[in-house]
């Protein structure tokens, strides 16, 4: 089953990978036992994927459809409230199937995956399999509102699959085109899909791939067009079928680029996608490095849920911070210290850049931080003689820069400066400011000969604490060239944050909550005194943590910041257990819960989790 194909969508990480064969082989046992027998991928000898069983999935999950707020999973949950843990353990074998060669890292499809298991007799994917979730192979992370459709897309064409005689199921899945025909030609009749027959279109093009990698593609619908169109002249014989197409242009394009060339290599991409920057049209052109977003097409939406549950925040407020990015590729997070925003740069940074640590890197600004300390300057070095001189080194920006520039998937590179206002921006930055607004173009640096260019696929997340003073040498140039987004204890998403961290991990620490409501209220003078929410966040509190949070981090940001010299009177309202008791014994502080969830977030903390889809 493995074939040439594996490798179209993962140049930038070699079919040598031992993991590439174990996506297939994966796939392979998912054919055999599941398909063509009703035995399972986990535990080989268990009916599982037998009609039985896909019709008690059917009942609860495509029959009982359940679309509304809330992520993925926390609805499924409810769904298969009550199962067999049969129907628990097929499931869980369709999410893996689901999960095995799309975009997302490997440790959350296999928390997705076991947080359904963990009901039935097998709670954790077996060795073998782990592996076969490293793949991502096809560049579509299917958005929280599409998975349904998607998944629910997997279980019905499996359920009419298998209501066919064994030997015709043995035909289709022998014969690449014929059961593209027919998967391409099956009306859904369940409450789910029956009105929505088209929404589960990548579940198609995956299950092509993953049956029949010889002859179909890791891309989807669009893309596939886009490629057949612009490579038209090197069709030896007209043809309709997208895929057929395709497979007539591919030799010729591997004659000129080798065998199982990446059609997204950037010098390829440049001659069929007009959306592509550089685009040239069809030329069969000699490589060339390039660089860019490999979004995948107008359906294309990254996943963000399961990374807004693991930061408790609404997934919509990482999509909007996703759209900045690519508007103008830098954004800054600003806000009181403890709000999060250096945890949510890297979380973010690491998420949109695939999991790969390589493609994240980290700067911290300081006073004394300097161009060349940043971009590129002559630093102390020991020479070929062992004498000490001087030696031309670049800074984190251009190593970065170059990074993303050798990346010929196109894949995102992050580069998270910490603290940006801390550094003299104007002298840290020089040229620069020109080229953060111009990626298009490039300009000679100062201690180089050579002209460079911001890549198009770096982009930049900074951070910045309104709280402190030097925010005002954060000039208006700088301003025009970044997105600002606003991390506030006062305003969503930001507000009730704290709440929802609490009752998914403290249960009856809630209170913790309302006394930084109240002190915040107290300081509603000096929004930027406000306390954020990640001092409390953390594993094991209790009172007696809470006690030490307050007395040794809190209170003396407070005093010695913003309250010096204030009668003794104010500080006393700051007291923890004043601001207890005023909580714990007001009627509206027994209903805060309900009054700060209601204001634009979701309602609960198990409804914000994105351990959910692909």
């Amino acid at each position: 089953m493995t074939s040439r194909r594996i490798s179209n969508d993962v140049d930038r990480i070699g079919d040598a990978e031992p993991w590439v064969e174990n996506v297939y082989a994966a796939a392979q046992a998912w054919v055999e036992r599941g398909l063509l027998a009703d035995d399972s991928i986990f535990t080989p000898g268990q009916a599982i994927w037998t009609p039985r069983w896909l019709g008690e999935l059917r009942g609860r999950f495509l029959d009982r459809p359940d679309v509304g707020a809330g992520s993925f999973l926390t609805r499924l949950e409810q769904q298969l409230n009550g199962s067999p843990p049969e129907v628990y353990q097929l499931m869980g074998e369709v999410l893996y199937v689901y999960h095995l060669i799309l975009t997302m890292r490997p440790d959350t499809k296999k928390s997705n995956i076991e947080r359904i298991l963990g009901k039935s007799s097998v709670p954790e994917i077996p060795p073998p399999f782990s592996d076969g979730l490293r793949g991502t192979f096809i560049n579509v992370n299917a958005g929280g509102k599409y998975t349904p459709f998607r998944i629910g897309t997997l279980v019905e064409f499996v359920g009419i699959l298998k209501g066919l005689e064994s030997e015709k199921r043995m035909k289709l899945l022998d014969a690449p085109w014929s059961f593209k025909d027919f998967l391409f030609t099956i009306h859904f009749t369940s409450k789910l899909l029956v009105n929505n027959q088209n929404s589960g279109q990548i579940t198609k093009d995956l299950l092509l791939h993953i049956i029949f990698p010889d002859c179909f593609e890791t891309i989807s619908a669009n893309p596939k067009n886009k490629i057949a169109n612009a490579f038209t002249y090197l069709l030896a014989e007209p043809e309709d079928d997208v895929d057929r197409r395709i497979q007539q242009i591919r030799p010729a394009i591997e004659a000129r680029y080798g065998d199982s060339v990446n059609l997204y290599k950037p010098s390829i991409r440049r001659q069929w996608d007009p959306d592509f920057e550089g685009y040239t049209g069809v030329t069969i052109c000699a490589d060339e490095p390039h660089n860019a977003d490999q979004s995948d097409d107008a359906e294309t939406v990254i996943d963000l849920d399961d990374l807004s549950e693991s930061l408790y925040l609404d997934p919509a407020f990482l999509q909007e911070i996703n759209t900045l990015l690519h508007d103008k590729r830098q954004v800054i997070f600003q806000g009181p210290p403890g709000t999060g925003k250096t945890y949510v740069a890297r979380a973010l940074a690491r998420h949109l850049a695939g999991g790969v640590e390589g493609r994240v890197t980290l700067v911290q600004f300081h006073p004394s931080y300097a161009y060349e300390d940043f971009v590129q300057g002559y630093r102390p070095a020991l020479q070929g003689n062992g004498q000490a001189g001087f030696e031309l080194k670049d800074g984190p920006l251009l190593r970065a820069a170059k990074q993303a520039a050798q990346d010929e998937s196109g894949a995102p590179h992050f580069l998270v400066i910490d603290e940006i206002n801390r550094g003299n921006l104007a002298k840290v930055f020089g040229e620069l400011y020109f080229l953060l607004e111009y990626r298009d173009e490039s300009i000679q640096l100062q201690y180089s000969e050579k002209r460079f260019a911001l890549p198009e696929n770096l982009y930049i997340i900074g951070t910045m604490n309104t709280a402190d003073r030097s925010i005002a040498l954060v000039d208006l140039v700088l301003r025009r060239r970044f997105h600002f987004v606003e991390f506030h204890p006062g305003q969503p998403p930001i507000k009730g944050l704290l709440r929802r961290y609490l009752r998914a991990n403290a249960g009856g620490m809630e209170w913790v909550a309302d006394a930084v409501d109240r002190a915040n209220e107290l300081l509603r003078d000096d929004r930027n005194a406000a306390i954020g929410p990640s001092h409390f966040m953390q594993s094991g509190l209790d009172d007696a943590a809470v006690r030490r949070i307050w007395q040794y981090s809190v209170l003396p940001y407070i005093i010695e910041e913003r309250l010096f010299g204030v009668p003794t009177g104010r500080l006393d309202d700051f007291e923890l257990d004043t601001l207890r008791r005023q909580v714990m014994s007001s009627a509206a502080g027994e209903s805060a819960d309900d009054t700060n969830e209601s204001d634009g977030n979701l309602s609960n903390a198990s409804d914000t989790s994105p351990a959910d889809d692909a």
